[in-house]
Formats: C-alpha cells, structure tokens, sequence
C-alpha cells in the first residue's frame, strides 16, 4: 500500500491511500481544487480515484467531498448519521455514489480490505478507518478525545499510524479560544493533545516496527517542532529509543506530507 497526507490539521483534512490497482481518498475538507492540485503532486489523477471515505461530518472532513464527487464521479462512503449530518455541506450527490457503511464493518475497494471503527468525538457518529492488504495495516486515529479501547484494539499492530497530535495543553489552556471552545477540545469527545499522543504511541508499541504519523495539529494551538518534541520527551523519559524502535514523521496542515510505501 501507498499512504500520503495531503492536508492535515484543524483548517482541512485529505488523506490518500492506495495500492497499484487501487486509489481512495480519505476525508475533503478543503476546496476541490487544492485536493485535485496535491493530489497531481503525488502522480495521482483525481479520475482514478474509486472512493472517498468521511471520518464525519464537520467541514474540515467534508468541505470540498461533493465537489470532487460530481466533477470526477466518485463515490463517497458514510455510516447513516454522517450522511444526514453533512447533507448540507456537501451538496447533491448522484445516489448510486451515496455510499452507506456501518460505523462498525468492513469492506472492499478494489484490492484494498477496509475496516470502520467508532471513536470518541463530538459528531454525530463519527469513525476512524483501518486499510489491509498483503499482511500490511495501515490505521487513521484522529478526532479523537481520548484513547478508547475501542480505538486502540483497532489501530494496534498497525504497520503505519495517522495518530492525532492536535494541540500542547499549556498552549490551548491560555491561549484566544473562547473557554466554552476551550473545553470542548479538552474533553473526552474533543482533541488529543501532544502528551496524549506521546501516551498513546508507548502503548501502542509492540514487537512490530511502526512508522507514526502526527496530524492534526491545530494552527492556533500547537506546531510541528513542539508536537515531535513533546511526543519524543514522553518515548524518552520512558527509555524509549525512538530512532531505534519506530519512525515518527508529520503531516502538515498545508502541504503535501511524505510519500509512504508500506
């Protein structure tokens, strides 16, 4: 499998994922150009594309999903509530690209074996996604308040993690936000911080190799340096040798992240 993040953050979310025979998309929350224009800088066509899959239905997920729909005829995949949700963001949608899932199932895109899983955020049903193909598992965790067990059990022994590292607590806690948007984000439905993420990844860790994506990141309350140094000091001070056990790379909120062959 190939992954890469096209955006990443708390103004726009694109993920692509895909194999030789095989191209999704994962989330639209920017305009269809921008994704049509980044996806041209991996070497992917927008024509190619046999599926959009939607986390949720906040605008940072769905802004540009109906756009990209009618212009290249892909269908877009959603548990029920999303899909009543984020009616009025995205548009008309040609039914037979109206593509419904359980918040807890699995199917198939191409050659591509997908599983949808619950996670805790304040959308009306949202989900994360793990992608299998030739012994290889490639997980996306992010919207998520907190590390559930539910979230865990399915994004463990994953070859390749998206894991959410949004924001430095210090940073939120006195920053402009507005105290009732404060607590939002703090909460178990809201976003994980960068000490959560470094939590997070020592449990995680296993006898496998993996390589750790941390995206997400809010503009206003965190930044690439502080979310890998944050999330290093937590491996660290644990006697973790991070150089040694996984790779940890970041997705940006605005460009085109690195190119991963799994």
């Amino acid at each position: 499998m190939w992954f890469c993040s096209l955006f990443s953050g708390s103004s726009g979310n694109c993920l692509y994922i895909g194999s030789d025979r095989t191209h999704i998309l994962i989330d639209a929350g920017l305009s269809g150009k921008k994704i049509v224009k980044s996806l041209g800088e991996i070497g992917v066509s927008p024509k190619d594309i046999q599926a959009l899959l939607i986390t949720h239905e906040h605008v940072d997920h769905t802004k540009g999903a109906g756009v990209l729909s009618r212009m290249f005829n892909i269908p877009i995949y959603a548990n029920t509530n999303t899909w009543k949700e984020m009616g009025g963001i995205i548009g008309k949608v040609k039914e037979e690209n109206m593509r419904v899932i359980d918040s807890e199932g699995e199917f198939e895109i191409g050659d591509i074996n997908v599983k949808s899983y619950k996670t805790p955020h304040d959308a009306v049903d949202p989900v994360g996604y793990s992608f299998f193909k030739d012994g290889k598992k490639v997980s996306i965790a992010t919207d998520i308040g907190h590390m559930s067990t539910n979230v865990f059990n399915n994004i463990k022994n994953s070859d390749l993690l998206l894991l959410e590292s949004n924001h430095d607590t210090e940073m939120l806690k006195f920053g402009p936000y507005p105290y009732i948007l404060k607590r939002r984000i703090l909460s178990d439905i809201g976003h994980l911080s960068n000490d959560d993420a470094g939590e997070s990844i020592l449990k995680l860790m296993g006898n496998k190799f993996m390589t750790i994506i941390l995206g997400h990141l809010s503009q206003q309350n965190n930044y690439p340096e502080l979310a890998l140094k944050t999330v290093l000091s937590v491996l660290e001070d644990n006697k973790v040798n991070a150089d040694r056990d996984l790779k940890i790379d970041i997705a940006h909120r605005d460009t085109v992240g690195t190119f991963f062959e799994i």
